[in-house]
């Protein structure tokens, strides 16, 4: 079961494996205050796990909307993805041979890649919400500031990867500059140079948008903490007002 405090308000207590404990018996590290226990002890297992899947599903689709139109990536400087650390560290001596407006064209091409990829993520996203457990909706519940980020890297990074990748090159392979960075790094990785992920654009590009997409989930789920009222929905105020 859920380890939620029951609905009972005179009597907090855990399941065990075998009985009801106390709650005053738990190690602290499960409760972040006597407050907290008491507050979140007026909600069903089936509340709490509802109000994290709402909140889930309110960050990825509030994300996904962002990032994923026109210059959501490259207006954002939180998530702004700038060029691979190598093409970065030859800027200079580029800008001298003349390529320094190709460089900058580069860095608009990679971020519109990724604007145009992340819409795909919403589907998966919300897949991976509908089947967390109970455990998952506990962790993110009571855990700290990456614990959705944690969450969805999980669930979808991999999956989400191999989705992005096809796109992000279509967008990426129309800049000449980002053909030769591919054909000169090819050998890269096996030298122990880059990692495999910057040893291609796409796949930097891809690197990136997936962890600007869960930074930016991460962002909303925090707003949702902080203002769970000002979201309108009476169980997302109800089950994280109770954090309060």
């Amino acid at each position: 079961m859920f380890p939620f405090p029951s609905a009972s308000p005179s009597r907090s207590v855990f399941a065990t494996g075998r009985a009801l404990l106390p709650l005053g018996v738990l190690p602290l590290c499960l409760l972040t205050a006597s407050a907290f226990a008491l507050s979140l002890s007026d909600l069903s297992n089936k509340d709490a796990a509802g109000g994290v899947k709402a909140a889930l599903e309110t960050g990825a689709t509030l994300a996904v909307a962002k990032l994923g139109v026109e210059n959501g990536f490259l207006n954002n400087e939180r998530v702004r993805i700038p060029l691979p650390k190598i093409l970065e560290q030859a800027r200079p001596l580029l800008k001298l041979t003349g390529k320094g407006q190709q460089l900058d064209d580069l860095v608009i091409q990679m971020n519109h890649a990724a604007e145009a990829a992340v819409p795909m993520a919403k589907p998966l996203l919300l897949d991976a919400v509908k089947s967390m457990s109970i455990t998952d909706a506990k962790n993110i519940l009571t855990g700290g500031d990456t614990s959705v980020t944690d969450f969805f890297r999980a669930k979808t990074s991999s999956r989400l990867a191999v989705q992005f990748l096809p796109i992000v090159k279509k967008v990426t392979d129309r800049s000449s500059l980002s053909t030769r960075y591919n054909s000169t790094m090819a050998m890269a990785p096996k030298m122990g140079l880059v990692t495999r992920e910057q040893a291609t654009v796409e796949g930097y590009v891809t690197q990136r948008a997936l962890d600007g997409l869960y930074t930016m989930i991460g962002e909303e789920e925090k707003a949702i903490r902080a203002d769970p009222i000002g979201t309108g929905s009476k169980l997302l105020g109800k089950v994280f007002g109770a954090l309060k």
